[in-house]
């Protein structure tokens, strides 16, 4: 793939999760879809463990297999189907990480289909390499969050955000000229 610089287009971060990682009711806090419901907390200052705890218990039991966690032998499956397929449809991927329950991609697209396209043909086609190598069950849950990078010191600030991911056993991919 050549440089980003030789086509105009939009940098994305891209954030797809596991199938079952995050669920309403989750302890770490959590989110309603087009917010819904208030929910006060979040990742970093939780709401009290036994606030939602019937929306946990009811959002696991709705679950059509165990939550999937990423396992280590599978992250460079999901990570190179994932940049492979970006590219494939005219993005740069500049850099993406693969851990237990997310994926995060750096990338920059060109203008003229959804961001949000490209981040659900990346999820189909590492399914299908996954499957084609014996994985069973989901991949993926629904969705995924596209979020433009606004400038410069955002780009930045995702970038390392991605790339520190490897300290914590994530499978890690960057650009190299």
């Amino acid at each position: 793939m050549a440089d980003s610089h030789e086509f105009p287009g939009i940098w994305v971060h891209f954030i797809a999760t596991a199938y079952g990682a995050w669920l309403p009711g989750d302890e770490r806090g959590f989110r309603t879809r087009h917010h819904r419901q208030h929910v006060e907390g979040d990742y970093k200052n939780p709401p009290p463990r036994d606030q939602f705890a019937d929306v946990r218990q009811r959002s696991k039991a709705l679950l059509k297999q165990q939550p999937t966690v990423i396992g280590h032998k599978w992250r460079p499956i999901v990570g190179d189907a994932v940049r492979e397929r970006i590219e494939e449809l005219g993005g740069f991927v500049l850099c993406l990480s693969v851990s237990g329950q997310h994926v995060h991609v750096l990338a920059k697209l060109p203008f003229g289909r959804k961001p949000k396209t490209y981040l659900t043909l990346a999820k189909r086609h590492a399914t299908y390499e996954c499957k084609q190598r014996g994985w069973k069950g989901k991949l993926w849950a629904l969705r995924g969050k596209v979020r433009a990078i606004r400038n410069r010191t955002h780009q930045r600030n995702v970038y390392h955000y991605i790339l520190a991911h490897e300290k914590e056993g994530a499978w890690v991919w960057k650009w190299r000229r």
